[in-house]
């Protein structure tokens, strides 16, 4: 376990260097409506990828981007690394400090290790199975918040916002009933918050599993509460998730989502 983590964290660094040399000087393009990707995510989970690979050679690697196919994940690999490169693209094509590197590693159905970092706060979060979670190497814990009216809860939403989205309506039925919302740009980022209390919730019905396999660990290993959107068990392949930070607070915001009409 300490390799793994030791290998989660360089290859997050890794990552967040590149991010940081290409930062304002990256090609852009539209992979779907509203949905940017980089040569920095490329060039990201590139070096990433290799960390990995390079200290794990049978291991596999899934990643958000299309990669070369000695990176490609290999089928009935014991181990697959998950990474998104870069949580946050549209926050980095404009210059805004909110995006990350996010890396976790699976076993069967256990997160072993996972890691978030944001390279501009030089933030890194860190979590392994059973060894708690970790900010810049100090234990953290999620809040105590138990209400959702004390609570600040973040949401996710697709790149493209049909009126119609299980997300948007689940965000205009939170609204009243929360102290107050966010919508950050950053899947990764958003459950590290819940993990070291800036957050006291978090959901999505939009992301996918390298947005959320790290910060799923982080939670659970700082004593949060993580489903399924709709309460059930969360299912790292579908990508959905439900997260607080205290019991209370987590059926308080499954009883608010499942109220949304075509919630999940």
């Amino acid at each position: 376990m300490p390799d793994y983590i030791r290998v989660c964290e360089q290859a997050v660094r890794a990552g967040g260097r590149v991010l940081l040399e290409k930062l304002g000087c990256v090609t852009v393009r539209e992979k779907g409506p509203a949905d940017l990707v980089t040569d920095a995510d490329f060039a990201s989970q590139e070096v990433v990828a290799r960390t990995v690979l390079d200290a794990f050679p049978d291991h596999a690697v899934l990643g958000e981007e299309e990669m070369a196919g000695s990176r490609r994940a290999r089928t009935g690999a014991a181990y697959r690394w998950i990474v998104d490169p870069l949580d946050g693209t549209t926050n980095f094509v404009h210059g805004v400090p909110h995006f990350s590197v996010s890396l976790a590693l699976q076993h069967a159905d256990t997160l072993l290790a996972g890691a978030v970092f944001n390279p501009v706060a030089d933030e890194l979060f860190t979590a392994t199975h059973g060894g708690g979670a970790f900010l810049n190497g100090r234990p953290i814990h999620v809040s105590t918040v138990s209400s959702a009216s004390d609570a600040l809860a973040a949401i996710g939403l697709p790149p493209g916002v049909s009126e119609d989205s299980p997300d948007l309506r689940a965000l205009l039925r939170a609204l009243p009933r929360f102290q107050s919302m966010r919508r950050t740009g950053s899947a990764a980022l958003n459950l590290a918050y819940v993990a070291c209390g800036r957050f006291d919730a978090a959901w999505s019905f939009s992301t996918r599993i390298w947005d959320m396999a790290a910060g799923v660990l982080l939670v659970q290993e700082a004593g949060g509460e993580v489903s399924g959107p709709l309460g059930g068990p969360v299912i790292l392949d579908e990508g959905h998730f439900l997260v607080a930070a205290t019991s209370a607070l987590h059926a308080q915001a499954r009883a608010m989502l499942l109220a949304t009409p075509a919630g999940g």
